[in-house]
């Protein structure tokens, strides 16, 4: 709808909308701000490369939609004339990582006690549940027995700590180093 300028306040502010947009030789802007019917607007569209074309006066034709839920047989007939429809009308349920580690747990309970080891003296039942997975998966830090999967993985948390101490030493060598050359104990403000 058309914006009014009864004050000069208001007369400035239609100048300053009408000078945001792109100047069309048909019509002035800011007349035409002022004389906008019910359903129409000055619009402009962007090109190519994302500069705005010439402002153009037209009309906003109302949606023909309905205010409502889809119903079954619309809402099917949608689905079926779907680019997407051959790819996911088939619903999927993947194993998810916690079922993953679910399982591994359930195999380090089950595994001791099926095979017991050899000369060994046999070991007292940790506990089960969480915490005798937990012992099975972190190298029998908790009762449990060893597996390559464990090694792997103190060996990588030994990695990571080892790795994150070089850092922050290297650190701490470069500043003494540099500070002490470029006078690091003066603040620069």
């Amino acid at each position: 709808h058309a914006l009014r300028a009864f004050t000069p306040r208001d007369q400035k502010a239609v100048k300053t909308a009408a000078e945001t947009m792109r100047a069309n030789p048909a019509f002035d802007a800011a007349t035409a701000i002022t004389e906008l019917g019910v359903g129409e607007a000055l619009i402009s569209f962007l090109d190519e490369k994302g500069r705005p074309q010439i402002t153009e006066r037209s009309f906003v034709i109302a949606p023909g939609s309905r205010l409502g839920p889809m119903t079954d047989v619309e809402r099917q007939q949608t689905i079926k004339t779907s680019v997407l429809f051959g790819h996911y009308e088939k619903a999927l349920d993947r194993e998810s990582a916690y079922e993953m580690i679910q399982a591994g747990f359930g195999q380090a309970e089950a595994a001791p006690a099926t095979e017991p080891s050899r000369g060994a003296p046999a070991q007292e039942d940790s506990g089960g549940g969480l915490f005798g997975g937990l012992g099975g998966m972190l190298g029998g830090m908790l009762g449990g027995g060893r597996s390559s999967r464990s090694d792997g993985i103190i060996e990588s948390a030994a990695k990571s700590a080892a790795r994150s101490i070089g850092t922050q030493v290297g650190r701490a060598i470069i500043r003494g180093v540099l500070g002490s050359i470029l006078g690091g104990s003066t603040r620069r403000r």
